[in-house]
C-alpha cells in the first residue's frame, strides 16, 4: 500500500503529532509495519502456557502463593512446573507400610495453584527415601553422593519398580478421585528432571528409560487419557533416542520435553563463584529447539507437542543476569524464534522464592525470579507483562522482533531491540552488576493502517536501561542486605510498570492510518497500545 504524507490530529488540547515523509523514515529508521485488516490469525500463547518453579514444599508458604498470584493475575501463565512431588517435605509416607501414602500436602499444592486458575504441569519427582536404592552414580561414586540440592533431593532409583509404580498410580488415581478425571485429563505427567546429569540421577540413560517406561504406564492405567511425556533432559538431549526405546517397547509417550539455557557450559554454581559467560549468537537456543522438533518430525511422532520445562539466560541461580534489564528483549527475541517449534517455552522460575542453593543471601543475588524475594518486579517481569497485554489476533507484520495484534478496534504493538552483550572476558557475575548504559540504536517507525476512525488514546510502556529496571534503582540506593519497608516500597512504586512514558489523545480520519517513531536504545521493549474511545 503506498503511503502519503499525513498527519494525526490531536484532541484535548493536546499538539499534532506532524509526521515526515516515509522515503525518509525508510532510510533512517526501523519500519513496523500492519494493516488492522490483515490477520495472520489468533495470537499465539505460547510463551505464557507454563512457567517454573522450585520445588513442591515451597508451595505450602504465603510467599511463594502470593507471588504466584501476581503473575498469574499480571501475566497469565497456565501451568507451573515444579520439582519434588515426592520430595520427603510433602510428607507422602505416613508410616512403614509403603503402599499407605498421606496426599494432605500434595492436595495443599495443588488445591491452591487450582483455585487461582493455574493447571499443574507434573514433574514425578523425586525418590522417596522409603523406596530409593541409594546407588551413587559411577561419576560420583568416590563421594558416595546420592542428593542433590540444599533441600537433599533422593537422585536415585528405585529399590523395586513395581514399588515405584504402585505409588505413581496411587498418586494418579487420588488425583483423579480429587479432581476429576476431566480435569486432570488437561494436565501434563513428566517424567523426572534432567536424568542425563549425574547430578540428577545416579542412573544411567537405560535406567531412566526402565522409570519412563513404568512411570507411563502406571499414569495410563488410571486413565488411557492422561498425557504423559519425558525425557526432560538438560541441553536438549535425549528425544531420538527416547522414541526410539518407546517405539521398540511399545511404551506409551505424548508430547517430549526438554530444557535450555544461554550460558557456557560449566557448573550449577550454587554459590555464586563460578565464571559464566553469556553465549552471543542471536540464534542460540532457538536453533536447539528447532534441531529437537526436527528430531520430533523425523519420527512417527511428527506433531507432537514439544515442550521446554526449563529455560532462561543462565543455570545458575546467583546470575546477575536474571536481574538485568538485558532479559526482557532477551526473552522476547527467544520465544518469538521457536514459535511453531515449541509448544512451550516455560521460564525457570516465577520467583525468587527458590531455595535449591538455600535461600538467597541478598534482595538481588542473581536468582531465577522474575519476582525478587520482596515480590520486587525485576525487568523479565515486563516481557511476560507486556506480552499479556497483546491482542487475542496477530496479524501480518514483517518486522521479525515485534508482534502486532489486534482486539475489537484496540491494536497493540510489542516491540524491542536484542543486541547480544559484549562481555569479553569478563565474567557474568562482575559484568552485570555494574552499570551498564545502553547505546542508541536509531528510531523504529510504527505505521499501521485501516484502523477505524474515531478518538484513541495511545499509551506507550517500556522496559530497558534505568526504565523499570528495579536493580539499577536498588544499587541507587546502596544495594541495602536488609531493606527497610519504605525502601521496598518505593521501589515497588518506581518500577510498577503501570505508568505509560507516553501518553497522547489522538483522532485517526478517514484515511484510517497511524504513525509513530520511537527512539530505541540497546534492550528496549516498548508496548505501545491504542485503545478506542
Amino acid at each position: 500500500m503506498k503511503y502519503s504524507l499525513f498527519s494525526l490530529t490531536a484532541s484535548l488540547g493536546l499538539a499534532a503529532l506532524i509526521t515526515v515523509p516515509l522515503h525518509a523514515q525508510e532510510t533512517e529508521a526501523r519500519i513496523i509495519r500492519a494493516d488492522v485488516s490483515d490477520v495472520k490469525g489468533p495470537m499465539t500463547q505460547m510463551p505464557k502456557l507454563c512457567v517454573g518453579s522450585g520445588y513442591a514444599p515451597l508451595g505450602l508458604r504465603a510467599d511463594w502463593q502470593q507471588h504466584l498470584k501476581i503473575v498469574k493475575n499480571t501475566c497469565d501463565f497456565e501451568y507451573i512446573r515444579f520439582h519434588g512431588i515426592f520430595h520427603e517435605g510433602m510428607g507422602i509416607f505416613s508410616g512403614p507400610d509403603k503402599k499407605r501414602y498421606n496426599w494432605q500436602y500434595v492436595d495443599k499444592v495443588y488445591d491452591y495453584i487450582l483455585s487461582i486458575g493455574m493447571k499443574p504441569f507434573v514433574e514425578i519427582s523425586f525418590m522417596p527415601n522409603e523406596l530409593a536404592s541409594n546407588k551413587p552414580s559411577e561419576v560420583e561414586r568416590t563421594l558416595g553422593k546420592t542428593m542433590v540440592f540444599n533441600y537433599n533431593a533422593n537422585v536415585t532409583p528405585p529399590k523395586s519398580y513395581d514399588d515405584w509404580a504402585h505409588l505413581v498410580t496411587a498418586f494418579t488415581q487420588h488425583l483423579t478421585d480429587r479432581y476429576g478425571e476431566g480435569e486432570v485429563g488437561t494436565w501434563y505427567f513428566e517424567c523426572w528432571n534432567e536424568a542425563n546429569c549425574p547430578l540428577f540421577w545416579t542412573g544411567d540413560r537405560d535406567e531412566y528409560f526402565k522409570l519412563y517406561d513404568a512411570t507411563a504406564r502406571a499414569v495410563k492405567s488410571v486413565s488411557k487419557d492422561y498425557r504423559t511425556g519425558g525425557p526432560s533432559t538438560a541441553a536438549s538431549r535425549w528425544v531420538p533416542e527416547l522414541i526410539e526405546y518407546c517405539e521398540k517397547n511399545v511404551t506409551p509417550i505424548d508430547f517430549f520435553t526438554t530444557h535450555e539455557y544461554g550460558i557456557v557450559a560449566g557448573m550449577v554454581d550454587g554459590d555464586g563463584v563460578s565464571k559464566k559467560f553469556m553465549k552471543t549468537e542471536r540464534d542460540d537456543i532457538i536453533r536447539h529447539v528447532k534441531k529437537v522438533r526436527g528430531q520430533i518430525e523425523a519420527s512417527k511422532h511428527a506433531g507432537a507437542e514439544l515442550h521446554y520445562t526449563e529455560w532462561s539466560a543462565s543455570y545458575s541461580s546467583r546470575d546477575p543476569i536474571h536481574d538485568s534489564y538485558h532479559m526482557p528483549a532477551y526473552i522476547l527475541q527467544k520465544v518469538k524464534g521457536v514459535e511453531g517449534d515449541a509448544s512451550s517455552m516455560s521460564y525457570w522460575v516465577f520467583s525468587d522464592v527458590f531455595e535449591e542453593s538455600g535461600p538467597g543471601h541478598f534482595p538481588f543475588h542473581g536468582g531465577f525470579g522474575l519476582l525478587n524475594l520482596q515480590g520486587l518486579k525485576k525487568p523479565s517481569f515486563y516481557a511476560y507483562k507486556f506480552f499479556n497485554d497483546l491482542g487475542d489476533t496477530e496479524l501480518n507484520c514483517s518486522d521479525a522482533d515485534s508482534w502486532v495484534t489486534k482486539e475489537g478496534d484496540d491494536v497493540q504493538v510489542l516491540l524491542w531491540n536484542f543486541t547480544p552483550v559484549n562481555q569479553g572476558e569478563e565474567h557474568n557475575r562482575s559484568y552485570f552488576t555494574k552499570d551498564l548504559p545502553a547505546a542508541d540504536v536509531g528510531a523504529a517507525t510504527i505505521k499501521l493502517d485501516n484502523l477505524e476512525k474515531g478518538k484513541y488514546e495511545m499509551n506507550v510502556y517500556k522496559v530497558g536501561y534505568r526504565v523499570n529496571d528495579v536493580y539499577a534503582d536498588f544499587r541507587d540506593m546502596g544495594s541495602p542486605d536488609a531493606p527497610t519497608l519504605a525502601q521496598v516500597a518505593e521501589l515497588a512504586q518506581k518500577n510498577n510498570g503501570s505508568s505509560p512514558v507516553e501518553t497522547l489523545k489522538i483522532k485517526v480520519g478517514r484515511d484510517g492510518m497511524f504513525t509513530k517513531q520511537l527512539d530505541l536504545r540497546e534492550n528496549d521493549v516498548v508496548l505501545l497500545t491504542l485503545t478506542k474511545k
